[in-house]
């Protein structure tokens, strides 16, 4: 069974957004859409969001990878487990000292996930 989550449909909507990132600009310098050029995303943000990609990415990999199991699962859960947990903990060592606001934000949201 596949199942959607809110970190699958962030990750698959700020890949799309990363594969568009080049046309923007163009789309942006139509007087149509002038309105929109406040909120278009800096190279900063476009660094945030490549990094928070990069961390839910290997969490789309083991729900396709259970997914995809045509048998009863449960004897891989905790593979999965130490998996996935084992890479938030990487993540939140990395980010732990960090002085960059957005990195200390990620690494509060990271805590509570």
């Amino acid at each position: 069974m596949d199942s959607n989550t809110w970190w699958d449909s962030t990750l698959e909507l700020l890949e799309r957004a990363h594969q568009l990132r080049e046309l923007t600009p163009r789309w942006l310098k139509n007087p149509q859409y002038s309105d929109y050029q406040p909120i278009y995303t800096t190279q900063d943000e476009w660094t945030i969001a490549k990094y928070v990609m990069e961390v839910v990415r290997p969490m789309r990999y083991w729900t396709l990878w259970l997914s995809k199991m045509h048998m009863v699962s449960l004897h891989h859960v905790i593979t999965v487990y130490n998996a996935m947990f084992n890479h938030m903990d990487g993540v939140m060592q990395a980010l732990a000292n960090m002085k960059t606001q957005w990195k200390q934000d990620l690494y509060f949201t990271m805590k509570f996930a």
